[in-house]
Parts: C-alpha cells; sequence; structure tokens
C-alpha cells in the first residue's frame, strides 16, 4: 500500500510539473507576441506620422513655389497707344513721355526708354549716365498705372526741328540689352508736333514731377 501510494503520489506530481511549465510557456508566448503587437503599432504610428509630416512639408514647398512665381513682376513693353508724348513750351520747354500701363498687373521699367526720331540710327542720348554706365534705375508700374521720362528742349539747339515719327525699345537691366519692342509712333497720324534736337531723354520717374526735376525743367 505504501509503495502504491508512492508512486501514485510521484504521478501526481508529475502532472502537476508539466501543467505548470505548459502555463509558464503559454504566458511567455502572450507576453511575446504582445511585446511583438505593441512595436508594430508604434512602428505603423511612426511611419504615418512621417508620412504626413512629408505631405505637410511638400504641400508648404509648392504653396511657396506658387507664391513666388505669383509675385515675380514682369518687363513692361511699349506699344503705339501705351507710350505718348507731348510737347511743353516756355522758358522750360520740354518733351514729356508718358507710358501707360493698361495691364491688371504690375511691370518693372530699367533705364530710359530708346527713342530713335525720324529713324535715327542711333537713340537720343541718356541724360543720367551713358548706355555704357547705367545708374541701374528699375522702377515698377502698378496695375494701371503711369511712368515718366523727359527732354527738355529748352534751348534753341535742344528744341532743333519738328519730327515725324519715333521708333521706341525699353531698356532692359543691362546696357545692351532691351526688353520688348521696337514700335514706332507717327506724330503725322496722330496730329501731334514734336521738336527734338540735340537734347537727352532722363530715365523713367514714377511722376512727372521727378522727369521733370530731372531734367532741370522741374519748378
Amino acid at each position: 500500500m505504501t509503495a502504491r501510494r508512492s508512486r501514485s503520489r510521484s504521478a501526481a506530481y508529475a502532472a502537476l510539473a508539466l501543467g505548470l511549465a505548459g502555463s509558464l510557456a503559454l504566458t511567455g508566448c502572450n507576453s511575446h507576441s504582445s511585446k511583438k503587437s505593441k512595436k508594430s503599432s508604434s512602428s505603423l504610428k511612426k511611419s504615418s506620422s512621417k508620412s504626413k509630416k512629408r505631405r505637410i512639408i511638400g504641400g508648404g514647398a509648392a504653396a511657396s513655389g506658387a507664391g513666388a512665381a505669383s509675385r515675380r513682376v514682369p518687363d513692361c513693353y511699349p506699344s503705339t497707344y501705351k507710350v505718348t508724348f507731348s510737347q511743353q513750351t516756355g522758358p522750360k520747354s520740354h518733351v514729356a513721355v508718358k507710358f501707360k500701363n493698361s495691364t491688371s498687373r504690375d511691370c518693372k521699367l530699367y533705364n530710359a526708354p530708346l527713342l530713335r526720331f525720324d529713324n535715327a540710327k542711333a537713340p537720343l542720348p541718356l541724360l543720367q549716365g551713358t548706355p555704357g554706365h547705367l545708374d541701374g534705375t528699375r522702377i515698377t508700374v502698378p496695375a494701371h498705372g503711369y511712368a515718366y521720362a523727359v527732354i527738355p528742349t529748352n534751348t534753341a539747339a535742344a528744341k532743333g526741328s519738328e519730327q515725324k515719327s519715333v521708333t521706341i525699345d525699353f531698356m532692359g537691366i543691362s546696357a545692351s540689352s532691351v526688353t520688348h519692342g521696337p514700335v514706332t509712333v507717327n506724330f503725322a497720324e496722330k496730329r501731334l508736333h514734336i521738336s527734338v534736337g540735340k537734347s537727352k531723354v532722363t530715365n523713367w520717374s514714377s511722376s512727372i514731377h521727378g522727369a521733370q526735376l530731372a531734367g532741370g525743367v522741374g519748378k
């Protein structure tokens, strides 16, 4: 009886030990699986966060590029109705050159207008600087706004004789470049009497008063 009881107890202990071992192994597996699941979830969250950041950064860069493109100011260009001429008489006689920006956005003008009266080979000299040494004038003409230049004609030599036409180019940023042109204005067709002789033209100005002062014919 004693031997049987001993064997029975041993068998029971062995079964209990096996059960405990299985339980511990299952707990370990579950714990390991849970850690993997947490790591996987964390990795997915980080990836999603990075993806969102990339999309935000990319969108910001695109918006910035679009904004820069919209802020880019084009060059102004001449036409027979955008550039007009008028002769002022008296002690401070001069020819006023007026440019109208007829577009709905700003545009840029550089230095001075290049004017060839009666098909002259060379344009009228510049009063401020020379074609090889420009002073870098650059003005922005607002939408539907104006810019002015002046040709002093307050001496007999500067006034010279009446001209029939003028060919107009707009200077570029450098001494040898032009932005747009040429166009030709026929004074007879427009019933204009414009007299220009040995004179020079001022740089562009945002106001007629500023152009007159630069030409020495301002009040």
